[in-house]
């Protein structure tokens, strides 16, 4: 690389963040979109190479077309309020209900550290000992003390499983 090149990319380090938008803007030929330091840097040391000792060839530069074209990008993401209806027209009661439960009104039960443990599968979650909980974990945890899978505690093994 040539010297006075080096310099140049060399004192770019010492520049404030407004000495860096102006070399920017003398550079590229546009204004600087962001006032970020490091990345302004990167990008006119990029450019003062890419002068100074030739840009990609025209190969490169139709296979980089090439690849672009073929990219399928998406650029901007779903809105947050579509999806959110779209999720909430298709899932039901008997969809969001887990195939490992039993139907509700059914009791599970578990032997615990020698004492017999009955759970109730109610409508909106699990009655033990006069309290309802939300979730199989919730209950695990007030048995046990401690963070616990609801479903492996209670050996509720999905298909294909082993116990």
């Amino acid at each position: 690389m040539n010297q006075k090149i080096e310099q140049e990319i060399a004192s770019l380090q010492a520049m404030t963040g407004m000495e860096l938008r102006v070399r920017y803007a003398e550079v590229f030929g546009e204004p600087a979109r962001t006032g970020h330091k490091t990345w302004l840097v990167k990008r006119i040391a990029w450019r003062l190479q890419a002068l100074a000792e030739g840009d990609l060839s025209e190969r490169a530069r139709r296979r980089a077309a090439e690849l672009a074209n073929d990219a399928d990008l998406r650029l901007y993401p779903p809105r947050a309020s579509q999806a959110a209806t779209v999720e909430k027209q298709s899932t039901t009661d008997a969809e969001r209900s887990d195939s490992r439960l039993p139907a509700q009104g059914h009791t599970l039960s578990r032997l615990y550290k020698g004492r017999m443990l009955h759970v109730r599968v109610l409508p909106k979650g699990f009655e033990f000992e006069g309290a309802v909980y939300l979730s199989l974990s919730a209950v695990a945890k007030a048995i046990t003390g401690s963070h616990t899978n609801g479903y492996l505690f209670f050996r509720l093994l999905g298909k294909g499983d082993s116990p």
